[in-house]
């Protein structure tokens, strides 16, 4: 008979190859690397344990034949403490044979202890099964969005990974976007291109800082958020270590963005590397200062020849966003499950501080690299 349970060490090289073949549709063996890094983020760092952990589906034969990856982030709602469960990888195998694997797991990740179940990576499969168990997809939080800066580049930048050929024409690309960004005056907005120079911020200020002082802005920034995260200790430097471990974006950059009169009003987090997409972590904007903190942004990306930039959508955000020339596009959907309709309706009346450092976008098995 087939059960649900949790996530044991010895379960993990079985995860780990489900990993490759069910997500990552690869055929080769999972590495070592990627087992260690299943064992150090579900099993041992900070948060990990207690009574809300992953879930293992185990066959009649007795193999491991799904999983459910389960992160935990303690949140508050005004005063109230409580804790939510991220849903990461959710995979079945063998679905042929058992049908009802995937179902059994989410419900039993659903009837966990935890005040709040979401997922910012639901695929349409899992999209469905979470509606079924009264699971509510937020459209507002569903959307990435992109910039596109340098066009040459940028285009480049989406067939790297399947044309090894588009690498070497990287010169010919960046001569291209020199000799037409040149052309775009700071003022002028276009879908194709930013100015050499940038777009433009006004007197706002911005400077590189590290991640502490990224971390220390973070509870300041988003104490507009009825609901919003409360990590707890060393959760958050855990976090943005791990974010920092990705050398095939770039370097992890953290910039503090000042008014004219020296207030701290956002601060961004993104991976740069010049003549590729720049990766956003995270945005952060007081009220009424999201357009000046995405100008700053687009102006700092432009200044270290990021090709575009790319990102998943905060509501709080997308005003800013329209006027920008910045597209939209669905890739996997936010979903979120509570048993308590006050948390549902703060949620979807977008007062939730989600995606981004308050969901799973900063893992390294959110398209990581693993050898």
């Amino acid at each position: 008979m087939s059960v649900v349970r949790a996530l044991e060490g010895a379960d993990l090289p079985a995860v780990a190859g489900m990993f490759q073949r069910v997500l990552r549709k690869e055929r080769t063996e999972a590495p070592a690397s990627l087992i260690d890094y299943m064992r150090r983020f579900y099993l041992e760092a900070p948060g990990c344990g207690g009574d809300l952990r992953s879930l293992v589906h185990v066959n009649d034969a007795g193999r491991v034949s799904g999983f459910v990856g389960v992160h935990v982030l303690p949140m508050q709602f005004n005063s109230r403490q409580l804790r939510a469960a991220i849903c990461g990888s959710l995979m079945v195998e063998d679905h042929e044979r058992d049908p009802m694997a995937g179902a059994r797991l989410l419900k039993a990740y659903l009837d966990g202890p935890q005040d709040i179940s979401f997922s910012e990576t639901a695929n349409d499969i899992s999209t469905k099964l979470w509606t079924r168990l009264r699971g509510v997809v937020l459209p507002q939080y569903s959307l990435d969005w992109v910039r596109v800066m340098r066009p040459a580049s940028f285009v480049l930048g989406l067939s790297a990974s399947r044309m090894k050929l588009a690498r070497m024409l990287n010169p010919s690309a960046h001569a291209l976007d020199r000799f037409y960004c040149s052309r775009i005056n700071s003022s002028e907005r276009r879908w194709s291109g930013v100015a050499a120079d940038g777009a433009g911020h006004g007197a706002f200020r911005t400077s590189q800082i590290d991640s502490d002082a990224f971390a220390r802005l973070v509870d300041p920034l988003t104490a507009q958020f009825a609901l919003r995260p409360s990590w707890a200790e060393g959760q958050l430097d855990h976090m943005l270590t791990d974010a920092a471990q990705r050398p095939d974006l770039g370097e992890l950059v953290y910039v503090a963005v000042a008014s004219p009169v020296g207030t701290n009003v956002g601060a961004f987090a993104y991976h740069a590397r010049a003549g590729a997409i720049g990766r956003v972590l995270q945005i952060l904007a007081l009220p009424g200062q999201a357009g000046s903190v995405i100008d700053c942004l687009i102006d700092d990306a432009a200044a270290r020849g990021v090709s575009g930039l790319r990102g998943r959508i905060q509501p709080a955000l997308l005003e800013a966003m329209l006027g920008r020339r910045i597209a939209f596009l669905t890739v996997a959907s936010t979903v979120v499950h509570s048993r308590d309709p006050e948390l549902l309706n703060a949620i979807k009346n977008s007062q939730a501080f989600l995606n981004g450092l308050a969901g799973e976008q900063w893992s390294r098995l959110i398209g990581g690299r693993f050898t």
